[in-house]
């Protein structure tokens, strides 16, 4: 029996797309081991949103030509699609495999092994098809993330992944329902709608009227699936008929990861994010009006090109006053053929530093502000998985509000929901 060895970089659209390309070797008769492990084959799913990715991809890659020489690397996913003159001249590289060819794995090892095909790649913007994979299990055991969409139409200036993934590609309502109670079916009680650009779903479609709300509503008619949660949004899917409909869905975890990237209104502008800041104010007044308490995180970029002191301290200023439950921080990476990467005034790297660690800061604060609200209230956790501190047996689940929870019991409570009161900050990890 041959060994495949899989790795996924980037996204929660990757991990998906990784674990259902594991899913296909599984049922070719290929044994998947760790990547650890020396395998026949190695996938890395690559990924390209920030320097930083590209190297880890490489590195990657390296290692595994380095532990089997003889196995067959496969490089698949962003970084090849978007790097043509890197991944040809990458001697690690057997195979690469660019997005919408990932369900083809088996077909074009086998055609490899032939001496037929080196490259599976397509002209990926100019295509509108959706490549359909799909999972019955996943690596986590009660949650599952599903794919629903692929692409993105927006160009924000210092993004690269429109060229990496295409435009808009929504996949069919009927075949995210069916996916979805498979997963049920084995036991999934939570799932994750996810997607490149998840406001996209639905604008592609010609004939069908579907959209992210019509979905989410299918979603939770399905039998056995308890809880619904939302990949990243854009602001502007925020519209009173979308927060009164979800608050009305028992199932909706009121989380929503609203894609902010500068408080401050220039800086949008330069960044073609197509909204003032304003206006995400009162998406995130709406979110707060139709539920309780809601987990609202974000996205925000630190010395984007032109980012002036007064700039980043309205951007500052701005997360201060919304106060989200986490604010997730990314120093601006330029990115070769992104309209960002050619703009003047490009900020020092010791001043990205700087402004990184004032952020860090205040999400350090408001996170402890929110989790305050919690402490001697009572929650629904969803348990996922059980450990050991000092001799005693715990185990770990989330809220709705996805906070991460400790539980003590000697019982089983693997996949069940149930509810616990927070007595102390102690009991909220990270």
């Amino acid at each position: 029996m041959r060994k495949a060895a899989l790795h996924n970089l980037g996204c929660k659209v990757n991990a998906y797309e990784t674990e259902a390309m594991q899913e296909l070797l599984e049922e070719s008769g290929y044994e998947i081991v760790p990547f650890s492990d020396k395998a026949d084959v190695y996938i890395i799913n690559t990924c390209t949103v920030t320097n930083m990715a590209d190297r880890k991809s490489r590195q990657m890659l390296h290692r595994a030509k380095k532990m089997n020489p003889d196995a067959i690397v496969v490089a698949a996913g962003c970084y090849v699609q978007a790097l043509e003159e890197k991944r040809e001249a990458d001697d690690s590289i057997d195979i690469i495999l660019g997005n919408n060819k990932k369900k083809e794995i088996v077909a074009v090892l086998e055609a490899y092994e032939k001496g037929k095909t080196k490259k599976e790649m397509i002209d990926i913007n100019h295509t509108n098809e959706y490549e359909e994979m799909e999972l019955s299990k996943t690596a986590e055991h009660t949650r599952a993330y599903i794919k629903v969409q692929d692409g993105c139409n927006q160009f924000c200036t210092y993004c690269i992944i429109p060229y990496a993934r295409g435009r808009v590609r929504s996949r069919r309502l009927q075949d995210v329902v069916k996916e979805v109670a498979i997963l049920a079916g084995n036991g999934y009680k939570e799932v994750v709608l996810t997607g490149i650009h998840l406001s996209s779903y639905g604008v592609d479609f010609k004939e069908e009227k579907d959209d992210l709300l019509s979905l989410i509503r299918a979603v939770h008619a399905i039998q056995g699936i308890e809880r619904i949660r939302l990949g990243s949004l854009e602001p502007r899917i925020i519209t009173e008929e979308f927060a009164q409909e979800l608050s009305g869905m028992e199932k909706f975890c009121p989380h929503f990861h609203l894609s902010l990237q500068s408080g401050c209104d220039a800086t949008l502008k330069r960044m073609n994010r197509r909204y003032s800041a304003k206006e995400y104010a009162k998406k995130c007044e709406l979110l707060r009006r139709y539920f309780e308490h809601p987990a609202l995180t974000t996205d925000v970029i630190v010395g984007f090109p032109g980012e002036s002191k007064e700039e980043f301290e309205a951007s500052r200023k701005f997360v201060d006053e919304i106060d989200f439950y986490e604010t997730h921080i990314f120093k601006y990476s330029k990115r070769q053929g992104t309209k960002a990467a050619v703009m003047s005034q490009q900020v020092d790297e010791q001043v990205k530093s700087q402004r990184s660690a004032k952020m860090l800061s205040l999400d350090e604060e408001k996170r402890k502000k929110y989790e305050n609200y919690w402490i001697g209230k009572e929650v629904e956790v969803l348990v996922e998985e059980e450990t050991e501190i000092e001799g005693k047996h715990f185990w770990i689940g989330h809220t709705k509000e996805y906070m991460k929870i400790l539980i003590e019991s000697e019982e089983n409570l693997q996949n069940t929901i149930i509810r616990v009161q927070i007595k102390n900050h102690s009991q909220i990890i990270h």
